[in-house]
């Protein structure tokens, strides 16, 4: 029987472009893949997986390098990278694109801008729309159009088939059912390789943006007006709010409202009134430039960074507040800081158990972020992390499969909650010899042959 041969462009160790190659966009856990293979089309995918399971090698899936604990690299072993496959086709009469799984946000907002469409989906140009999707996908535009996979039609995915084969297969509301379900916020990687996802897309032009900044002193004031006005507010205004460190001494609430400006004065009266803001501005603009103005770009360049999460249902009492000023104050460095968006709106009118996204009663996603420069800055700044997600954790729940967390050791019931049983029957189906795997990936459920 013939070998099978890797397709594609393959980087080793040995050639010149590995270091870039190999680096994810966390650098603070780093690692040496034996090899990587830069897939062109869905058929150097299935000559990857055919080989791995020849050669029994470990391997990852990547796409955006996004993976904030850099699941998607592995020591001695094949990374199966798409993000070469980036082709877009659009049908403009049926409002529709298909994109393939290596595509950036950058490239897939450019592109169906060109056509006055979109699709809701991240802020980062950098972040691979597949990752996004798999895991739900939060925005700008959430509360007006769904997640990111609420907007989801299909999939083509790569699986493992036969005794080292591979195959390629669809999912959607139809065939495949309950596979497209746990691809609809179940995460990446857990049950095959996906190489396209076809989504349904909606028109676009003009949208307003606004900011809003205070003070150090106004930090109390400005987050309880923020997080009681952002989840109920006009559906077609999705916002955020980042607290920075008392170094940093900056509370910014920015957004996007799909109106004119006018409207969005009148929608923003609860913020601008309290405080003593520094800073208030509101501008229409054209859809594309409000995507260049959330995409910041320390976002997309790597760095040594950790990132946890977590969700709201209910808005913070005092004592939470004061607790995220107390950390913010002694933070490890300035670029440490919390950061919230608002849900609701369309992203909270589907069921939990609708698709396997299950935190659909949630107002307002959070985040905790830290960078640092070098090495030993490192160990602090993961405890700051870890110490501020423990001291929330009484007024929180659960946490975003796409801020995975290595520390977290009841995973599965922070990311899905009660959506893991039926994540694991569908893992089980679908990949039952857990061949897709890496720390805190979906397990199937023991067959007995």
């Amino acid at each position: 029987m013939e070998k099978i041969k890797l397709t594609g462009r393959i980087v080793t160790p040995d050639d010149s472009e590995y270091e870039q190659a190999r680096i994810n966009n966390n650098l603070s856990i780093p690692k040496f893949p034996s090899k990587i293979v830069f897939c062109q089309n869905t058929e150097d995918v299935l000559n990857a997986l055919r080989w791995v399971r020849e050669n029994r090698t470990p391997f990852r899936m990547r796409s955006g390098r996004h993976s904030y604990e850099n699941f998607s690299l592995v020591n001695d072993g094949l990374i199966i990278d798409v993000s070469e496959m980036d082709e877009i086709i659009i049908n403009g009469k049926e409002m529709t694109a298909k994109i393939e799984a290596g595509a950036n946000l950058g490239h897939v907002y450019n592109k169906l801008w060109e056509y006055g469409m979109t699709v809701p989906a991240g802020t980062e140009s950098s972040v691979g729309v597949i990752g996004l999707t798999l895991g739900g996908g939060i925005g700008m535009l959430t509360r007006l159009f769904g997640l990111t996979c609420d907007n989801l039609i299909e999939i083509e995915m790569v699986r493992a088939s036969g005794h080292r084969g591979a195959e390629l297969i669809k999912a959607n509301k139809n065939h495949n059912s309950d596979l497209f379900w746990a691809c609809c916020g179940g995460g990446g990687g857990n049950f095959g390789i996906v190489t396209s996802l076809t989504f349904k897309l909606h028109r676009i032009s003009k949208v307003s943006v606004f900011s809003v900044t205070w003070g150090w002193d106004d930090f109390e004031a400005a987050f309880n007006a923020w997080q009681n006005w952002a989840p109920n507010t006009d559906e077609r205004l999705t916002s955020q709010i980042e607290l920075k460190s008392k170094e940093a001494n900056q509370i910014i609430a920015q957004g996007e409202f799909v109106g004119p400006s006018s409207k969005l004065k009148e929608l923003l009266r609860p913020l601008t009134t309290i405080g003593s803001p520094t800073s208030v501005w509101v501008k229409e603009v054209p859809y594309i430039e409000a995507v260049r103005f959330f995409d910041v770009p320390s976002g997309n360049r790597p760095a040594l960074r950790k990132r946890s999460g977590s969700f709201l249902e209910k808005p913070f009492p005092p004592k939470a507040i004061l607790t995220m000023k107390q950390f913010l104050a002694n933070a490890p460095n300035e670029n440490s800081g919390i950061w919230h968006q608002s849900l609701g709106g369309a992203a909270g009118r589907i069921a939990p158990n609708e698709t396997a996204f299950y935190y659909r009663d949630a107002i307002i996603a959070q985040e905790y972020l830290a960078t640092w420069n070098n090495s030993v800055e490192e160990r602090q700044n993961i405890r700051w992390i870890e110490e501020l997600k423990r001291a929330l954790s009484r007024y929180t729940t659960g946490d975003y499969v796409n801020f995975p967390d290595r520390y977290i050791k009841d995973w599965p019931t922070a990311y899905y909650g009660d959506n893991f049983k039926r994540l694991r029957e569908v893992k089980t189906e679908y990949d039952s010899f857990n061949l897709f795997n890496f720390p805190q990936s979906i397990p199937p459920f023991k067959k007995w042959f």
